[in-house]
C-alpha cells in the first residue's frame, strides 16, 4: 500500500462574499451588495506576491449571486477574468461558485484545470433547517452539475459536509449518487469529507461533528466509490494526529488546498507545512504536492491548460 499523501499548494481569491443563500451553518457569506467585489488590479496584487511563495492552485471561491440577477453576468464575467489573470501568471486555477447553468460551465472549463461544487448531503429534510434559505442547495439542482461536468468533461471535486442534521443513511445515499454519476463520466477526482466545525459567524448552534467518527465514514466512502476517486479531508479541521492518521489508515488519501486561510472555515488556521510534515512522517506518511487536476485528465483540457498544465510537469513539479 502507497504511503503517499497529497496536496496542492493553495491560495484563494474572493470574488465577493455575498451571497443570496442563508445557510445557517456558513462562515464565510455577507449580505447581497455588501461585499465589494475583488478587482483585477487587486487581485493581481496578491497574485504577483504568490510567485515566490511556491503556490500551485489559485482557487476561485465566491459567494452566490442569484441566477437571475441583473449582476449575474457580470459576476461570471468577473470569475472567468480571474482565473484567466492566474493562468497569465502562470497559476493553476481551479473554481467552486455554486450552481452554475450549462453556459456558465462551458465558459469557465476554457480557463479552469478542475472545477468543484460540494454536494454536502442529499437530506431533503435539510431544507426545513440548515438550508430553509438556501434555494441552491436544493440536492437536484446539485447532482445536475455532476452530470453537466462529465457531459462537459470537466474533472470535478465534490464532497460531503458531515454533522449538519443528517444520518448514516445519507451519507450512504449521497456517496452512492456520487458514484452512480462518476460510472457514467469517469470525471470526479476527489470527494472531501469535511466535518461541520463551527464558527464565529453562524447562526445555527450546531455542534462540532464528532471527530473520532471520521476513520468511520472514509471506511464507508471507500466501500461505495471506485478506487481512482481519491478521498480527501481538510487537516485545519481534522487537527488531532492520532485521528488525522487514523483517517489516513482508513483510506483518506489527500489533504486538499493549503493556503495561508481557509475562507470557508476561517477559524480552524491549517498547521505549519513543517509540523504537518513530521506528524505524518513519523507514522510512515510522505506528503507530496499534487497539481489540481490529476495526470489522467490532462487531456481532457483546452490545448492552452494543456500547455500550462505541461509546463508545470515537465519544468516546474
Amino acid at each position: 500500500m502507497s504511503r503517499t499523501v497529497t496536496y496542492s499548494p493553495a491560495y484563494t481569491l474572493v470574488p465577493t462574499y455575498e451571497c443570496f443563500n442563508r445557510c445557517t451553518y456558513c462562515n464565510f457569506r455577507t449580505e447581497p451588495l455588501q461585499s465589494p467585489w475583488l478587482t483585477l488590479p487587486e487581485a493581481e496584487k496578491q497574485l504577483n506576491f504568490l510567485q515566490t511563495q511556491g503556490v500551485i492552485e489559485i482557487l476561485i471561491l465566491s459567494g452566490e449571486v442569484h441566477p437571475q440577477s441583473k449582476r449575474r453576468k457580470a459576476w461570471l464575467q468577473r470569475i472567468y477574468d480571474l482565473c484567466e489573470l492566474a493562468l497569465a501568471l502562470g497559476f493553476l486555477p481551479h473554481t467552486n461558485v455554486g450552481p452554475l447553468s450549462f453556459q456558465e460551465m462551458a465558459q469557465l472549463k476554457e480557463v479552469n484545470v478542475s472545477m468543484g461544487l460540494m454536494l454536502e448531503q442529499l437530506a431533503p429534510d435539510l431544507l426545513q433547517t440548515v438550508h430553509r434559505h438556501a434555494p441552491s442547495k436544493v440536492p437536484a439542482l446539485r447532482l445536475q452539475q455532476l452530470e453537466w461536468a462529465g457531459e462537459l468533461k470537466i474533472p470535478f471535486t465534490t464532497g460531503l459536509l458531515l454533522g449538519i442534521g443528517e444520518n448514516e443513511g445519507d451519507w450512504v445515499e449521497t456517496l452512492e449518487a456520487i458514484a452512480r454519476i462518476h460510472s457514467r463520466y469517469n470525471h470526479i477526482q476527489e470527494v472531501i469529507l469535511q466535518p461541520h466545525s463551527p464558527g464565529n459567524q453562524q447562526s445555527w448552534d450546531g455542534e462540532v461533528f464528532d471527530a473520532t467518527k471520521m476513520p468511520e465514514v472514509i471506511a464507508i466512502a471507500r466501500s461505495i466509490l471506485p478506487d481512482e476517486i481519491r478521498l480527501q479531508i481538510p487537516p485545519n479541521l481534522v487537527a488531532q494526529p492520532d485521528i488525522l492518521l487514523a483517517c489516513l489508515e482508513a483510506g483518506a488519501r489527500d489533504l486538499g488546498g493549503i493556503g495561508p486561510l481557509d475562507e470557508v472555515n476561517p477559524d480552524y488556521p491549517h498547521l505549519q507545512h513543517q509540523t504537518l510534515t513530521e506528524i505524518l512522517a513519523a507514522a510512515g506518511w510522505q506528503l507530496v504536492q499534487r497539481l489540481p487536476v490529476y495526470p489522467q485528465y490532462d487531456k481532457w483540457l483546452p490545448q492552452t491548460l494543456q500547455t500550462a498544465v505541461k509546463n508545470w510537469r515537465v519544468n516546474r513539479f
